[in-house]
Formats: C-alpha cells, structure tokens, sequence
C-alpha cells in the first residue's frame, strides 16, 4: 500500500466525512443566525429601545474606541445558536438515547455470613470472603391453601 493510498483511505473514513460536513453545516447555520439576529431581532430590539444598529454602539477611554455594540450583537447570535443546539438537538438526543440504555439487571438475592457478617449470595455454601461453610438455606414449605 503506497502513502496515497492511505491518505485516500484517511480522508474517506466515515468520521472525517461526517466531521466535514458538520462544519459546513455549521458555517451555514452561523450565517443564517448571524443573518436573523442582524435582519430581525435587532430593528426589533431597535423599535423598542430606539437604537437601530447595536454594531455603531461604542464609548471612548483616553482615546480608546470600545465597540461593544457589535458585542452584543454576537452575543445575541451565540445566545440564539445555543439555544437551538439545545433545545432542537441535545434534548431530542437524550430522550432517544434513554430508550436504547439497558434496563440494570435486578440485584442476585443475599444474605449476610454468620462467621464474618460479608453479603454472600442466598444459594452459596463456602464464604467467599472467609472461605468457612456456611449452611444452605433452608427451602420453606410453601403454606398449603384452604
């Protein structure tokens, strides 16, 4: 197998693709909510509180310009992005994934040594922890029905 083939098996592999196209997705996504945060929600935010564009909100230290309007406006678009990985894509995620775990298998029936007081299982004859015999249980008679 030649260095090409195996780099053309590791750009083929299933996770890189996947990988890939998520980040594409992604970029799209971003754009869309960038798009929706600068489009809608700030001239709507601007109807309220009569500013139109928060990207032109700045204030000045010792000549120093801060910008912190277009902070807002990324923080508004993080805010929305996280809200619909959430909401659209790690609870949907969750609750499927809670019907594929197993069922935890019902605890084996125990009962305590008498030499050594350890939980040994209700069937056992020797202790596992003290290695004494200890007596079968007993098998109780089951109570006749009139």
């Amino acid at each position: 197998m030649t260095s090409f083939d195996g780099f053309k098996k590791f750009l083929l592999r299933g996770n890189l693709v996947d990988l890939a196209v998520a980040v594409v997705v992604g970029g799209a996504f971003g754009l869309l909510v960038k798009a929706l945060t600068t489009d809608l929600i700030n001239p709507l935010i601007a109807a309220i509180a009569g500013k139109r564009d928060f990207s032109q909100l700045y204030f000045t230290i010792h000549n120093s310009r801060f910008m912190y309007g277009d902070f807002i406006n990324n923080l508004e678009s993080f805010a929305i992005i996280a809200g619909v990985v959430y909401y659209f894509v790690v609870l949907p995620v969750g609750r499927m994934l809670e019907h594929f775990e197993p069922t935890p298998d019902a605890p084996a029936p125990t009962r305590d040594c008498p030499h050594c007081i350890s939980k040994i299982p209700e069937m056992a004859t020797v202790c596992a922890f003290c290695t004494r015999d200890v007596e079968a249980p007993q098998e109780e008679e089951p109570i006749p029905v009139r």
